[in-house]
Formats: structure tokens, sequence, C-alpha cells
């Protein structure tokens, strides 16, 4: 299971580190997700959601 948030998708992104002399080399960004139990069809279920769509989840109640 990749671990990207179950709402809206977000995962990983890669590009590169540029140094001082310009050399560039492959990095990745991970998506800041926190696993929370959340209702999926009717019953509680535990998934990865990345905290932007928390922020939204929590506002909305």
């Amino acid at each position: 299971m990749p671990r990207v948030c179950y709402i809206c998708g977000k995962g990983k992104v890669s590009g590169n580190t540029v140094s001082h002399s310009h050399i560039a080399t492959k990095r990745t960004w991970s998506a800041n997700l926190q696993k929370k139990a959340i209702e999926v069809d009717g019953k509680p279920e535990q998934q990865y959601i990345c905290t932007r769509c928390l922020k939204t989840l929590k506002k909305g109640n």
C-alpha cells in the first residue's frame, strides 16, 4: 500500500536539490500524512490522511 492521502491522493513528489555550485541531485518530498480513523462506508477505518485534509475535516464538524 503506497503512502498517499486517502481523500485527495497527495503523496511523494520528486525533484532536485541544487547546491551552491548548481549541481543537481535527485531527492523526494513526502506528504505530511497522519494515520487517523475516519468513517468509510458507515464504519470507522484507519487510513492515511494529509494534514490539509485533516484540517478541512475538523473544520466541517
